[in-house]
Formats: C-alpha cells, sequence, structure tokens
C-alpha cells in the first residue's frame, strides 16, 4: 500500500481525539472504574510503594531531592509515552484507533465513581449513622467514627466538591490542551500528591509533588468553582475559599457551600460558609445534580476543544 493510499484510512488527529474522549466517557457511565488489577493508576502506587517508604526515611534535603527525581523521570517518561502512543495511534485507522485511546484515556478520570460513591453515602445514612461514617470512610482519610449525621452530609459534599476538580475537570482540561499526554501528567501528578503530598513524616519526600499537584490545579480548581458561584457572589466565594489550607480545594468546596447556602466544614480545621446550616438530605441531592452539571459540562467542552480543530 503506497503512502498516499494509507493516509486514506488514517485518522485524523483531533476528531479522532474528540471521539475517543466521547467513547472513553460513556465507557465510564456505563461501567465505572476498571478493577485495581487493571487500573494503571493502581499499578502505579503499587510500583511506587518501596520508593516512597526509602524517601521518607532519608534527611530533608535527600527526601526532597528524591522525590522531585522521581517526580520529574515519571512526568518525562508517561508523558513521552502518551504522546508516541497518542501519535501511534493517530496513524491507525479510526475504527481501530478510537476504542483504543478510549481504552487509555479512560482511567485518566472518574466521574460515576465519584458520583456513586457519594450518592452511596445518603443510602447508608438511611440505614444508620454507623452505616453512614462506614461509607464516608471510603471516601475520606480523616477519622469518622465520632461524626454525626451533619458531619457525614458535610464532608460526603466537600469530598464530591474537591474530587470533581480532581477526578473529572482538571484532567479534562489538560486533555482539552494537550490530548493524551496532557491527561496522563496531571493524573500522574494528582496521584502521586495522594501518595505523598502530606506534612509531618511526609514533609519532604513529598514537597515537589504537592506543590506540583497545586500548580496544575489552580486554574481548574477555579474553572470548576465558576459554574457552581453565581458571578454576584466571587467576592464571597474568595474568602471562603482562603478558608482552606489547600490553595486550590477551597474553591469548589466554598463554591458548592455557597450554592447549596450549607455550612461545610472538616472539624479543627476549617469552615466554610459558617453561619449557613448543615446539609439536608435534599442538599445532598442537589449537590450531586449540580456537580454532575459541571462534569458532563467539562466531557462537552474537552470534546468540542478537538473537534474544532483540524
Amino acid at each position: 500500500m503506497s503512502v498516499s493510499t494509507a493516509s486514506l484510512f488514517a485518522a485524523p488527529a483531533a476528531p479522532c481525539l474528540a471521539l475517543a474522549l466521547s467513547l472513553a466517557w460513556a465507557l465510564d457511565a456505563s461501567f465505572g472504574e476498571p478493577r485495581d488489577a487493571w487500573h494503571p493508576v493502581a499499578w502505579l502506587g503499587r510500583a511506587l510503594g518501596p520508593v516512597g517508604r526509602w524517601l521518607v526515611d532519608r534527611p530533608p534535603v535527600q527526601a526532597f531531592a528524591g522525590g522531585a527525581a522521581v517526580w520529574l523521570v515519571l512526568v518525562t517518561g508517561l508523558g513521552l509515552a502518551g504522546t508516541a502512543l497518542q501519535s501511534g495511534l493517530a496513524a491507525m485507522p479510526a475504527w481501530l484507533a478510537v476504542p483504543l485511546l478510549a481504552l487509555v484515556l479512560k482511567p485518566m478520570f472518574a466521574w460515576r465513581m465519584l458520583h456513586d460513591e457519594v450518592a452511596a453515602v445518603e443510602r447508608a445514612l438511611g440505614i444508620g449513622i454507623d452505616a453512614g461514617r462506614a461509607q464516608l470512610a471510603r471516601l475520606v482519610s480523616r477519622d469518622t467514627g465520632g461524626f454525626d449525621a451533619d458531619a457525614v452530609r458535610e464532608s460526603a459534599i466537600e469530598t464530591l466538591a474537591e474530587n470533581l476538580n480532581d477526578s473529572v475537570v482538571a484532567p479534562l482540561f489538560w486533555f482539552a490542551l494537550f490530548g493524551l499526554p496532557g491527561a496522563v501528567i496531571y493524573r500522574l501528578a494528582n496521584t502521586l500528591d495522594a501518595m505523598w503530598g502530606y506534612r509531618g513524616r511526609w514533609e519532604w519526600a513529598g514537597k515537589w509533588a504537592a506543590r506540583a499537584d497545586d500548580l496544575l490545579s489552580w486554574l481548574p480548581a477555579r474553572l470548576t468553582a465558576l459554574p457552581l458561584c453565581p458571578v454576584s457572589r466571587w467576592r464571597a466565594l474568595r474568602v471562603e475559599a482562603s478558608r482552606t489550607p489547600s490553595p486550590n480545594g477551597g474553591w469548589p468546596m466554598a463554591a458548592m457551600a455557597l450554592r447549596l447556602g450549607v455550612r461545610l466544614r472538616k472539624p479543627g480545621v476549617y469552615a466554610l460558609n459558617e453561619r449557613a446550616p448543615s446539609p439536608t438530605t435534599d442538599q445532598l441531592v442537589q449537590s450531586l445534580r449540580h456537580a454532575t452539571v459541571v462534569a458532563w459540562g467539562a466531557m462537552a467542552l474537552a470534546v468540542l476543544s478537538w473537534a474544532g480543530r483540524s
């Protein structure tokens, strides 16, 4: 087959990426997350476990340098791999390139799992407070043992809002800009931050990962907040968002608190929209509806960003 003939069967890169994201979103809606045995993020976590345990016991300078080096090596390697894979698939027939790219892209975001896990908190509370606490413990790292129903709902809505950015909007944002390598690099950065980006024992080993994630999430977090909070309330949003230790997480959480007219707290750390009442069952359901609109809107914009390119 000649080069000119072969080019007739190659998938144009931009439409191929738009179709692949649409298919990946359909896969997420239909099946949710793949099992850990098939999930690249889970593979990464297992592979980096021993590295993290070694780094965290190093002196501060060594721990910081080692954490930065691991981050840079992984970002460079996986970014180049994503670029090569995207280019290689774009040279294939569209009927083959689109589903293969969709399969690779699907683990870069997780909307159905986030939605379903948060919705399950309210169903669990219908059974009893212990069931609600147990379901919430699947979503947060804090101790939920002393939480009442108000605290359970507040934490569930906080988790929904924060992860709406981390697990949906931000990876779609970077995909819209740079395609598969953008989504891969963001997912890697966010995963490393989730694994290592803590204070205390992990302060130095995870400092680079934490700061890199802050940088990559800065604009997406604010874009996530934009459709949740009316422009007339953005002055209040800036004030409320600044109450959290995170430079980014407070934005979608505060926007959701203001949109619902509820208080969201992390006990002993912050309270957003503090004078408002705690959320009810209806307001947790409303939070899921608002988040759904944002998630689908982000997906549609990412698809259009590639569909409109030649």
